[in-house]
């Protein structure tokens, strides 16, 4: 029997449903807005606050599905137990240290920001407007949610307040409990930065999408429906980030505390990115896409275009199957559902597969033999590094027994894990019977 998944399928739905409503009301806003007695208003919401609307309007109907249904903030793995509702004043003197704790986490994180370039150019000055906004209410707001959330932790003194124990000069502070909360912060404070900043020009093209033009077309509609997923994955990847919170049991249990799989999946995004234009392991030189190569042949444009499409969906459903929970380098449950019922990393086998499938890095418009091999070598290497990303996850999650349990389930019962599987078994057969025989000693 397959292990249970820590999201259902319905959260899911929920937050698509939600944001497909929002996407509607934003595409016909001017006409909605004229209906109910408010003419004059542009007739879409394309700007960067109505995609940030849209981020809400994901993750809203998801945290009232997983407390109202799945009651998800009544699992042990909260940490929490609502039966004890403690007074204020037995847990004051823990919520002042945790919220000194917290407060200078935040305020190294803004230092980083501060000091770090990039995060004022180009895209990531959204984040930056957006983080500058609500940073005096995330303060405010944060003192009695500490307090009230440590009346029903069964154990208060979690990392935060170690890192508080340590600033406030105390004795009873526990390393390993610092080192966690420092690196989920680390995870959250630049992977946030980043998903706030891709937000808008993905929705504005979404909003702004002429649905009747692109049907005319397959490379059109294939190409809007790739977006339109993107900014699936997106809107759901920003939620994740967001809501890292103990009452929806989305917070983060463990950070990955490897190097290897730190550096493994920070050169996949900027500032750190190696596979852009002019990176080291940039694998476009002189290369065109798929619609280029097959233009004239109609058959051939539909057939890729919708395989192209495929691979996009699984990529967004893999995001989608998180829920409130998607996160890179972090373990804040087991997913069983969805497309992790056939491999334990849909989203890198898709991601890998869709490259390789709209670049055809071995065709190159220079005719050069040098740039067809250097780009397929390069484009390999790419995977080489999702490959190294996927076991590094695995190295990590790999302490929690559930995890345990599902990759023995994967791998007597997935078809993508089991075919994996069996393509090893024979690759190392081979090796290991052409390996020159050693004379006994």
């Amino acid at each position: 029997m397959r292990p249970s998944s820590a999201v259902s399928t319905a959260v899911g739905l929920a937050g698509l449903a939600g944001l497909a409503l929002w996407v509607f009301i934003a595409r016909n806003f001017g006409s909605i807005a004229a209906s109910l007695g408010y003419p004059g208003l542009p007739e879409r919401a394309a700007g960067p606050y109505a995609a940030l609307i849209a981020v809400v309007a994901c993750g809203l109907p998801m945290i009232l599905w997983s407390l109202l249904v799945d009651k998800v903030h009544r699992r042990p793995s909260t940490g929490l137990d609502w039966s004890l509702k403690r007074p204020v004043a037995e847990v004051l003197d823990t919520s002042i240290i945790k919220i000194a704790g917290l407060w200078a986490t935040w305020a190294g994180i803004a230092a980083l920001y501060m000091l770090c370039r990039w995060y004022w150019a180009g895209q990531y000055l959204f984040s930056m407007e957006v983080f500058t906004l609500i940073a005096i209410p995330l303060v405010i707001v944060s003192v009695p949610y500490v307090v009230w959330l440590d009346r029903y932790m069964v154990d208060p003194r979690d990392g935060g307040w170690h890192f508080g124990a340590w600033i406030a000069g105390r004795d009873d502070w526990d390393g390993e409990e610092i080192r966690h909360h420092l690196r989920a912060w680390a995870v959250k404070g630049f992977f946030l930065a980043f998903m706030v900043s891709i937000v808008p020009p993905g929705f504005r093209d979404l909003v702004n999408m002429n649905f009747a033009e692109v049907w005319q077309n397959p490379v059109w509609l294939a190409n809007a429906l790739i977006t339109t997923m993107f900014v699936v994955d997106v809107q759901f990847a920003t939620v994740g980030y967001a809501l890292t919170m103990k009452p929806l049991d989305a917070h983060i249990r463990t950070a990955n505390p490897y190097l290897s799989g730190w550096v493994a999946a920070l050169i996949c995004y900027p500032p750190f990115i190696l596979m852009n234009n002019g990176g080291p392991l940039d694998y476009h030189v002189a290369t065109s896409d798929w619609a280029y190569w097959f233009d004239g042949q109609m058959g051939l444009l539909w057939f890729w275009g919708a395989i192209l499409v495929i691979l996009t969906a699984i990529y967004a459903w893999a995001t989608v199957a998180f829920g409130l929970r998607f996160s890179n380098l972090t373990h804040r449950g087991i997913l069983t559902h969805g497309p992790y019922r056939w491999t334990k990393h849909p989203a890198y086998l898709s991601k890998n597969a869709y490259w390789w499938l709209a670049t055809l890095p071995f065709l190159v418009t220079s005719g050069s033999i040098a740039d067809m091999a250097r780009n397929t070598a390069l484009l390999a290497l790419v995977s080489a590094v999702y490959y190294w990303r996927a076991k590094t996850e695995e190295k990590h999650l790999m302490a929690d027994p559930a995890y345990a349990d599902y990759t023995a389930w994967m791998d007597r019962n997935a078809p993508i894990t089991r075919g994996f599987n069996r393509l090893r078994r024979l690759l190392g057969s081979r090796v290991k019977a052409n390996a020159p025989a050693h004379p006994a000693e």
